[in-house]
């Protein structure tokens, strides 16, 4: 027997010796992740519905105290009820503010002057041709989906690098790199949150703070999910035939070949938020169901 052979045979038995142990020490069940957010607070902008709410669930199942947002009392409300019957353990706390706008930002940064881990999830989308989106939509779009993260990171970060701990993590999208032609405006935003979050976790160098983006692809998010109830009702279609001719006219390259669950986009972004994830930082990690055609 060659020695990388011999090498390879003593390793693989040596491998399955110790797993076989770990498993009879652990049980017949693998043992849960503890993703260590117990003693961590949480504000995730836009989390009354969609992809918010699941990674506020998300973060709250695993011990973190959410600050719950949305723009009205109600809205908040609504949602914290809701989360509290789904079992979550951790705290929660509402913030009923339009963190799209200064006065908003504001607010928060009164009620709530420290936060361990912030979540820019909130932003707005609409499809419309691009020769009739005016200069005030532009500006709308890049304040709601741009400043907004920007104002809330700018506030929290020298907290968060003075405790020498912190995670600062942007919902973009795919469309931050394949900018859809339905939507230029929005693309746009996209790509711009990619280059914030990068430039500032450069700032972060040396330190225990990590500043990533998420990027998830066709999601059915309530705003999705309205969007194309309204398509097959227009259409004279059902919900199935409108999503299934979705993925073979507008993202051919899906590999999910469906829409992604909010849940499926919030697992990966409480990975994120954790204390495992120190070693993740300036990346942009994808949650698009195969859709961006690259190995990087």
């Amino acid at each position: 027997m060659r020695p990388p052979i011999l090498a390879a045979f003593f390793f693989r038995s040596f491998s399955g010796k110790m797993i076989r142990a770990n498993l009879e020490m652990a049980g017949s069940h693998p043992r849960p992740m503890d993703l260590q957010l117990k003693d961590k607070r949480a504000l995730v902008s836009g989390s009354t519905a969609g992809i918010g709410y699941a990674i506020a669930e998300g973060l709250a199942k695993e011990g973190a105290t959410v600050i719950v947002n949305g723009r009205t009392a109600q809205r908040v409300e609504q949602a914290i009820a809701s989360l509290k019957n789904s079992g979550v353990s951790g705290k929660l706390e509402g913030l009923p503010a339009d963190l799209g706008r200064a006065e908003g930002a504001s607010f928060a940064f009164q009620k709530f002057p420290d936060v361990d881990i912030l979540v820019n999830n909130l932003g707005i989308f609409e499809p419309k041709p691009f020769e009739d989106i005016p200069d005030e939509e532009w500006l709308k779009f890049f304040e709601v989906n741009v400043l907004s993260g920007v104002r809330l990171s700018r506030h929290y970060l020298p907290g968060m690098k003075k405790r020498n701990w912190g995670r600062i993590v942007f919902i973009s999208s795919e469309s931050a790199i394949q900018i859809p032609a339905e939507m230029i405006q929005y693309g746009m935003t996209k790509t711009a949150q990619l280059a914030v979050s990068r430039g500032l976790a450069e700032t972060t160098a040396g330190t225990g703070v990590t500043v990533n983006t998420v990027l998830p692809g066709p999601t059915a998010s309530e705003g999705a999910e309205l969007f194309m109830n309204n398509l097959a009702q227009t259409q004279h279609k059902t919900h199935r035939e409108i999503e299934q001719e979705f993925f073979q006219k507008v993202r051919p390259t899906s590999l999910l070949r469906r829409f992604a669950t909010t849940q499926e986009v919030a697992a990966m972004v409480t990975f994120v938020c954790s204390p495992l994830s120190s070693a993740t930082n300036g990346a942009a990690l994808r949650v698009d169901g195969g859709v961006v055609r690259s190995i990087v």
